[in-house]
């Protein structure tokens, strides 16, 4: 532990209470405080542990209330560790507030990490992990659900969703439609909890199993979709005018519409052509 106030931000068990490395334990066990999205769940946790901790809530409601008096606290010398009901502090979850409050108080925010359902199922879903994008829990309104996900009909990274159990038939659904039913995807449900469930297909192949009711509609659920293959595809004149042109700010003529070759795919000749457009000759 650290002397003078600290504000630790502390990855906690997403399901399996083992799930927990050993600094987070003994953080929690000497800190001054703990600040928790659910003091009951955290509780819970806490006495599994053998571990006696002043908890306080802090949760989406009340984290702008509670900033003033947690940041008194943290520049008076006191260390705080923050929680959330399960995984990794501000992933989808409260804390962004606090943090960036503590930070420009000059008070120092230390991480201790450790279990995230992020990288979770990604480590077990079978899909690329070089890159990713996380898009936390989609709007619920069918009209806006749609828009975001067509949206992301050309994103080239795997996408990673957190969705309600009784949404789960009506996303499938969605990202069926958008962007197309042979998609590769994954459902993770109930990861490290005793009925965890890791079910591999297309998007159509898993909208028929979700519809069937043969993947249980109960748990908390990750789902994780393959970006999209772009070979071949061609970005829209919008798109390459604005690539172009901030090549242009930077490169001579040829050397931007080679990189820009490289970066698209697009022929050469009409690079050069669009690059003269711009340069006005």
């Amino acid at each position: 532990m650290r002397s003078g106030g600290v504000l630790y931000v502390v990855a906690t068990p997403i399901g399996n209470l083992g799930d927990i490395t050993l600094r987070a334990l003994d953080v929690l066990r000497e800190v001054d405080g703990v600040l928790a999205e659910d003091t009951r769940r955290t509780a819970t946790l806490l006495r599994h542990h053998g571990i006696s901790a002043t908890l306080t809530s802090l949760h989406e409601h009340n984290e702008r209330g509670r900033l003033e008096g947690v940041v008194a606290r943290l520049a008076a010398g006191e260390s705080i560790a923050i929680v959330s009901d399960a995984g990794t502090p501000l992933l989808s979850d409260p804390g962004f507030l606090l943090v960036r409050a503590a930070a420009a108080s000059a008070v120092p925010v230390v991480p201790v990490p450790g279990p995230s359902a992020i990288t979770a199922a990604l480590s077990v879903a079978g899909l690329p992990t070089d890159r990713f994008v996380f898009e936390g829990f989609l709007p619920a309104r069918p009209a806006a659900r749609l828009a975001a996900l067509h949206a992301l009909r050309s994103e080239p990274r795997t996408m990673v969703i957190f969705e309600a159990p009784h949404r789960v038939d009506a996303l499938l659904a969605d990202l069926t439609e958008q962007f197309g039913p042979d998609r590769e995807a994954v459902l993770a449900r109930e990861l490290t909890k005793l009925h965890e469930e890791v079910v591999r297909g297309t998007l159509a192949q898993l909208h028929a199993r979700s519809a069937a009711g043969q993947i249980a509609s109960r748990g908390e659920f990750v789902v994780l979709v393959r970006g999209a293959d772009l070979t071949g595809c061609e970005p829209d004149a919008a798109a390459l005018e604005r690539l172009l042109g901030a090549l242009l700010e930077a490169l001579p003529m040829k050397q931007a519409v080679n990189v820009a070759v490289r970066a698209t795919g697009v022929k050469r000749n009409r690079l050069y052509q669009l690059a003269l457009g711009l340069k006005g000759t």
